[in-house]
């Protein structure tokens, strides 16, 4: 899939990439920072683009599905989004790489949602949420029944706000700053949310609460 992505993307059939797009990444753009390869594509570098593509995809990825659980419209949405960075990135000086791209991916990904109210079920337009399973939390499959049945329990108490905020902050190991920045809410806020949504575990599945807690360190 993503190779997949890497070809339909940097295809020549897009009349703003040039034909002679590399896909090649050399050793020195795999060990330039984030920053450091935004601004060289943003310079005129077409390897860095290429390069960031490929390191950014997979976290595009399994964020946008958690979002909408149709993978092809999470694919469109990415490719959409580098096509547009292609043709005019932004010159605004960024802190956080990551965080401009998953902050842009989720507005791309609510404005499908929004359409897709108008055109489609009840049914259907529920699929947008934030998923969180214990297979993202990596919980051990040695658990007795009991213990992931609670946990189940949590998960499903969360917010798909407080689902979000764990994903990026401890899952992903975002600062709170890049995590202000994708969900749109100050850094306040999104310590106050962490800790609702842990304490919220807590009453409902102490094992997990601890783990969570712990990883916060």
């Amino acid at each position: 899939m993503f190779s997949k992505k890497i070809s339909s993307i940097c295809s020549p059939s897009i009349d703003e990439l040039p034909i002679s797009f590399s896909l090649n990444c050399t050793g020195l753009q795999l060990a330039l920072s984030d920053i450091e390869l935004w601004n060289s594509f943003v310079a005129g570098d077409k390897e860095a683009f290429s390069t960031l593509f490929r390191r950014f995809y997979p976290l595009l990825f399994q964020y946008g599905s958690k979002i909408i659980s149709n993978e092809v419209i999470v694919e469109d949405a990415i490719q959409e989004l580098f096509t547009e960075i292609w043709q005019k990135p932004t010159q605004q000086p960024l802190q956080s790489v990551k965080a401009y791209l998953l902050q842009a991916l989720k507005f791309k990904l609510y404005k499908t949602f929004r359409d897709q109210k108008r055109t489609t079920t009840e049914d259907e337009a529920e699929n947008y949420t934030f998923e969180l399973s214990q297979e993202t939390l990596h919980i051990a499959r040695e658990e007795s029944d009991e213990q992931r049945k609670k946990i189940d329990a949590a998960l499903a108490q969360l917010s798909p706000r407080q689902k979000e905020v764990i994903y990026l902050k401890i899952y992903k190991g975002l600062s709170y700053e890049e995590v202000s920045e994708i969900m749109g809410i100050n850094y306040q806020v999104v310590r106050n949310l962490l800790c609702t949504a842990l304490k919220a575990f807590k009453k409902l599945c102490s094992l997990l609460a601890i783990i969570l807690l712990s990883s916060t360190y």
